[in-house]
């Protein structure tokens, strides 16, 4: 294949003959065949043209060293921000299609939100394993893992998230860059400093890595809380150390084993990750620089975060119904109907106004999430809950009007909120006491949530083996070298971590968590243990798929919950460590995967990100333990409901819930024939079926939007409802439509330059006011608030008080008059 350059500045690609099966199908259809698993690939941009970086590079400081790049100098970038390819592909002339089987995007990735946010440069000569890097990186996860449990266990509580650790660890690296001594030691041979040089961006995003690997903690400790306070099960640590330190390693061997299929393709865009992205290569590219014909990134950056952490004081603490701006309860505050409908805490949010960015981002960033996602999540969204949700409930389907409209608890024959405890007996599930007090009853939005995320499990499994079943197969075969996008080759140049590091660390963890459940009474058997890892691991990349592409996920703890109470009824601790291990891993492994692409994405060599994230895990492991132990051994009254300071273990009561329902009531009570609920299981069928006709759709129109109906992110966005309302949606699709619609497709040199730095900046300023806000007025000596109407008028409504349609008088009941 030949090449034209000229002058040295880029080359136009050279296009290779590529033979038709049909030579009557028009070009655009046949490369619209080739693409038509990949909703994120653009056929109304020019998809053919080499072009320009974005305007992103490595360290400044290192711009001196060789940098691995393509055959042209991809350090030059417009002003603009953008490609040549970029904007031209917005001045009405499109070129002709082409595919990647015809053009080889050696330059740059094919996506426009990679350009946006992803440097296609790389200096392998930055110094990455560095005393810097180790020392901020253990630090950051000591702290993040220890408060975030510290607080786990507190309501109201505090979240310090992997993105509070990149903002900060950029000043704190630069201090270290000042401070240290710049003496080089030798030991073994090795050659190395304290301080190699200018902090650099591959340190700050291993550094960020660690963090996000343990910001989210330790699930399992949410088993130990229960067992203690529950079920009276206090048995060491031991075990706390060895089911936390199992159940979160397995997951990182499974992503080890999906990495060629979910890590290494270019298709796997990771929209989440390209926020971390764009947020790295702005800190550092416009460090020390000055930007003549614009505003730079770092300062839109400042901006934009400072404008946010500002606001967020008034919805976050000043003036709260901002937050809950549901206007039209305040007018009529004791109409129960006017309260369901247009409510956003126990109602449907029929509503777009909120001025709170926590309530508009909280199923993701608008930003962030593919236009494509979006409406299809608002579809599901607009079906089940806006249009079939209140035919049901007005219907009084499952005895719906007796409950809320919308609430993420369970209900008991009197309307009140079920009380685990009263089917509890000497830590074990109780049938006399069951039949003696009442069966069990959800609100309608739970109930479609619960059918949804049914459908949603068989959706993703038939979409994935009919739209990918041939990639997949084609990826078992491939390597890291055979990707041919610009960052798997600049990437290709690293020692890939061998599968035998990955199978080592699984048997390893496998080894420890057959001792855990055979050792300890957990009434798990092996067996159960193998089955919720091959369900982890069966539905790993079909539910990995989706969220490369979409930055949404299935909830497949359901399921679990699901399996182990048809499995093993009546053992409500083996439900709760068959969930952790099947639902977990999973997770885990994904959280692990994404955390891969983003050092794919910054050029980090995989070794050293794999003995990164194995190392936090460790420490995080030790540390969530530690201070769970000693917060039982020293706070008094730790998880009830009148503790002195708040500590009452909101998620561990959530979860000690589920470990009754599932695993004492059993779903056998809810969901086999003759149950209340046993029509929802024909949406596993409904689920299976739904794929097809849209697969066979876009492929008999391959240019409409039929390829663009994605049936399980129509599915699994639903999942977050309840807790999440219509206004989560609502308002989140409102600014979607702006962003990732709008300002792409009529100002795309505008999003290339800022989309993902605003959604980093909006992220960030509400993060950092909420541990403001938090440590300085309403956690110090039991807090300071704010009594007046803006605080109270929403808490005021039939809204906040959950009023169901039809309320009971004192002793009536609802439902059957006997149950078993």
């Amino acid at each position: 294949m030949e090449s034209n350059s000229e002058a040295g500045l880029f080359h136009m690609p050279s296009l290779r003959t590529r033979s038709r099966l049909n030579p009557d199908v028009p070009e655009d259809v046949a490369v619209a065949l080739l693409h038509l698993n990949d909703p994120n690939w653009d056929f109304d941009g020019s998809d053919t043209a080499s072009f320009e970086s974005a305007g992103f590079e490595m360290d400044e400081k290192f711009a001196d060293t060789r940098k691995c790049s393509s055959s042209f100098d991809m350090t030059r970038s417009s002003n603009a921000g953008l490609s040549e390819y970029d904007s031209d592909s917005q001045r009405g002339s499109r070129m002709h299609f082409q595919s990647t089987d015809a053009v080889d995007y050696e330059e740059e990735s094919p996506y426009a939100e990679v350009r946006a946010a992803v440097s296609n440069t790389d200096d392998p000569n930055m110094p990455v394993n560095t005393f810097r890097m180790w020392f901020l990186g253990l630090v950051f996860t000591l702290l993040i893992s220890g408060l975030n449990q510290f607080f786990s266990m507190r309501y109201p509580s505090v979240y310090i998230s992997g993105l509070v650790a990149q903002l900060v660890a950029l000043p704190c690296g630069k201090f270290l860059e000042r401070v240290l001594p710049t003496t080089r030691f030798t030991t073994f041979g090795y050659s190395w400093s304290l301080n190699p040089g200018p902090f650099n961006i591959k340190e700050h995003t291993l550094i960020t890595v660690m963090s996000n690997v343990v910001a989210s903690g330790a699930y399992a400790t949410d088993v130990i809380a229960t067992q203690r306070m529950y079920f009276n099960q206090h048995w060491g640590l031991g075990y706390q150390l060895l089911l936390c330190l199992s159940s979160q390693v397995i997951g990182f061997s499974f992503a080890g084993i999906v990495r060629r299929f979910l890590v290494w393709p270019s298709a796997m865009i990771y929209p989440g990750v390209l926020v971390n992205c764009a947020l790295f290569n702005t800190l550092h590219g416009s460090y020390g620089r000055k930007e003549g014909k614009h505003m730079s990134r770092e300062r839109f950056f400042l901006y934009a975060m400072g404008a946010s952490f500002v606001w967020f004081w008034f919805p976050g603490y000043i003036f709260t119904a901002l937050s809950i701006f549901n206007w039209v309860c305040w007018i009529a505050p004791n109409n129960v109907v006017v309260n369901q409908l247009f409510g956003y805490q126990t109602g449907l949010g029929m509503g777009f106004l909120t001025f709170d960015w926590s309530m508009i981002s909280y199923i993701g960033s608008p930003l962030v999430i593919p236009w494509w996602a979006q409406v299809n999540s608002i579809v599901g969204f607009l079906i089940f809950f806006w249009f079939i949700a209140p035919i049901l409930y007005y219907k009084n389907v499952f005895y719906a009007k007796y409950l809320p409209m919308s609430a993420p608890l369970s209900f008991d024959n009197t309307g009140m909120v079920y009380d685990a405890n009263s089917v509890i007996q000497d830590g074990a599930f109780n049938e006399d006491l069951y039949k003696a007090y009442s069966p069990l009853y959800m609100p309608i939005t739970f109930v479609l949530s619960y059918g949804s995320t049914f459908a949603s499990f068989t959706a993703v499994v038939v979409h994935t083996y009919l739209w990918y079943r041939r990639d997949l197969v084609l990826l078992v075969r491939k390597s890291l070298k055979d990707n041919r996008d610009v960052h798997s080759r600049l990437m290709s140049i690293y020692p890939e971590v061998p599968q035998t590091w990955y199978a080592i660390m699984g048997l390893v963890a496998f080894a420890l968590s057959i001792v855990t459940i055979h050792v300890w009474d957990t009434k798990l058997p092996v067996w159960g243990l193998l089955v919720a890892l091959i369900v982890a691991l069966v539905l790993l990349v079909p539910v990995g798929v989706i969220r490369a592409i979409t930055n949404q996920t299935v909830a497949v703890q359901v399921l679990a919950e699901l399996l182990v109470g048809y499995m093993l009824p009546g053992r409500p601790v083996a439900m709760m460590i068959f969930k952790t291990f099947s639902f977990i891993s999973m997770s885990q492994a994904l959280y692990f995967v994404s955390d891969l692409k983003l050092g794919h994405y910054m050029k980090i060599p995989p070794r050293l990100m794999f003995i990164a994230q194995v190392v936090a895990t460790v420490e995080c492991v030790v540390v969530v333990v530690f201070v769970q132990s000693w917060m039982f051994s020293n706070i008094p009254d730790l998880c009830s409901p009148d503790q002195v300071h708040h500590f009452t273990c909101p998620s561990t009561s959530t979860f000690a819930t589920a470990s009754v329902v599932w695993g004492g009531i059993g779903p056998a009570r809810l969901f086999s024939q003759g149950g209340l609920y046993y029509p929802l299981t024909y949406f596993f069928l409904i689920g299976a079926i739904l794929p097809i006709p849209f697969y066979y759709l876009a492929k008999r129109f391959p240019l409409s939007f039929w390829r663009y109906v994605n049936v399980p992110v129509i599915l699994s966005g639903l999942s977050v409802l309840p807790p999440a309302t219509g206004i989560n949606f609502s308002s989140w699709f409102m600014f979607g439509a702006f962003f990732q619609y709008f300002m792409r497709r009529f100002h795309f040199r505008w999003w290339m330059r800022f989309n993902y730095i605003l959604s980093a900046a909006l992220d960030s300023g509400v993060a950092i006011a909420i541990i403001i806000i938090f440590f300085a007025v309403q956690f110090p000596k039991g807090g300071f608030e704010l009594n007046w109407w803006g605080n109270t008028v929403w808490s005021n409504t039939a809204d906040y008080d959950g009023t169901p349609f039809i309320t009971l008088e004192e002793g009536q009941t609802f439902g059957p008059t006997t149950w078993s």
